[in-house]
């Protein structure tokens, strides 16, 4: 670790806690040259997911895109922000955890209709019908025999 004041990449660390809810580790450290004490973080480093569309075009991971659908699938439902919350930090991290660096959206689209499906009847509906480009009547009469 460079020292932010001289340049001499010899430090020793003086004090290590947790922090960003254990999701960093804060260190302070002095500089063996000067002496002067600065503070380092260490976080992990995920690799980036792509997307493969249905088009075969590839797209950066987007957790944001997730949360808009499942909170659109979810307006005017007893669902509250903090279980939708929930639902992304738990596809993200199943996707982080398979150590896949491309992933079809089918795929994500899959485990976001399962996590709804535990979660509220409807809005795995009105989430389906969407994904799965409903056109008739008929698709809604079989996903809900299919419940």
């Amino acid at each position: 670790m460079k020292c932010p004041f001289c340049q001499n990449t010899e430090s020793k660390v003086l004090d290590s806690r947790s922090a960003d809810e254990f999701n960093s580790i804060r260190r302070r450290r002095e500089c063996l040259a000067c002496g002067k004490r600065f503070t380092t973080y260490e976080t992990v480093e995920y690799a980036p997911i792509l997307v493969i569309k249905t088009t075969g075009t590839r797209q950066p991971f987007d957790i944001e895109k997730i949360k808009r659908g499942i909170i659109k699938a979810c307006e005017k439902r007893p669902v509250g922000l903090a279980q939708i919350e929930e639902i992304c930090q738990e596809i993200e991290k199943d996707l982080q955890n398979s150590l896949r660096q491309e992933v079809p959206s089918q795929e994500i689209g899959e485990m976001v209709m399962q996590k709804l499906k535990n979660l509220d009847k409807v809005a795995y509906v009105r989430f389906a019908s969407v994904y799965r480009n409903f056109t008739d009547v008929t698709n809604f009469k079989n996903l809900l025999d299919d419940m």
